[in-house]
């Protein structure tokens, strides 16, 4: 059996594409059930997998085996599923590539990405993109997200793909690891990317002029590489909300920094941070010293948590 190690680079759905050591890609298809932590998912197999592939069968090649992921990113497929998506895996890093206009991206939605992200060991680097569209109260919006994304912790880069604002810091960031892009759909993630690797054309869409949100472009994940120093770069299609998986409601504020560190000033040591006497946490956020967006987005995950919230309708 001729068989070789490789890295998916490719996933359209219906086949892979793996990266070998050769410098060739062989279109390969998946041999047997793989599964993550019992856990089930709409692609066994996701871009950034290390993996072995049989050469054998002279139709087609076949994954046979993932190796074990270090990390990965993975959301809720939809929200009547206990289905899970893996966006990518074996990260160094991922980048959530946001815009507050056209479209706005929520910050429920980059509070979701960060946590799963910190829940999973992936660390994360927040990119507010079309930073010239924002003037007036846009532009004092802006800064105000930098902020709070900052205070807490995060890295936080200011683009455009349009005037190049931001894209030598990104560059420095990116070099050398494998890094996942990811974000709603029309954020400008693909004309970043664009920016960031030339030649590459990557397709981009118009913003829709009635709902101003993004219209996907990207239709599969794909890996591209960024510089010879291991550089890699993760598109993905864009989303349009984050479910979130398998996390445990007594450990979900371990994924947000700060209330993680308010926490241990809390009364009791199981403190769900809800109605119990004595929370530090509530307390810090009637004192605004941890933000109500961010206490928000804490609650409506623990409501992810709860046992029937995707049980589906008879």
């Amino acid at each position: 059996m001729e068989t070789r190690k490789g890295t998916v680079i490719k996933n359209t759905g219906s086949w892979y594409g793996v990266l070998t050591a050769d410098g060739s890609v062989v279109n390969c298809k998946v041999k047997g059930t793989f599964r993550l932590r019992g856990i089930r998912t709409t692609n066994p197999v996701a871009v950034g997998d290390e993996v072995e592939i049989d050469l054998t069968t002279p139709d087609a090649a076949y994954i046979t085996r993932i190796e074990p992921r270090r990390n990965y990113i993975i959301r809720r497929a939809s929200n009547l599923s206990k289905e899970a998506h893996i966006i990518a895996s074996n990260l160094d890093q991922t980048m959530l590539v946001v815009s507050l206009r056209e479209p706005a991206t929520s910050t429920t939605f980059i509070d979701r990405f960060l946590a799963t992200a910190e829940a999973y060991a992936v660390p994360a680097v927040l990119i507010i993109n079309k930073v010239d569209l924002l003037e007036g109260d846009d532009a004092e919006l802006c800064e105000a997200v930098a902020y709070l994304y900052r205070s807490i912790g995060y890295r936080v880069v200011l683009t455009s793909a349009t005037s190049g604002d931001g894209l030598n810091e990104l560059r420095e960031l990116l070099h050398g690891k494998i890094s996942l892009m990811s974000g709603n759909s029309g954020v400008g993630k693909s004309s970043l990317i664009n920016r960031l690797i030339p030649g590459l054309d990557l397709r981009t869409a118009a913003i829709s002029a009635q709902h101003h949100t993004g219209m996907h472009t990207t239709t599969f994940s794909e890996m591209f590489r960024y510089d010879d120093e291991g550089g890699f770069i993760i598109d993905t299609p864009g989303v349009k909300g984050f479910g979130t998986i398998d996390f445990d409601a007594a450990e979900t504020g371990h994924y947000f920094p700060e209330i993680f560190a308010t926490s241990r000033h809390c009364r009791y040591g199981d403190c769900t941070h809800t109605h119990e006497p004595g929370c530090a946490v509530r307390q810090a956020v009637e004192e605004h010293r941890i933000s109500q967006s961010r206490y928000a987005s804490y609650l409506s995950i623990l409501d992810d948590s709860a046992a029937d919230k995707y049980r589906k309708p008879y």
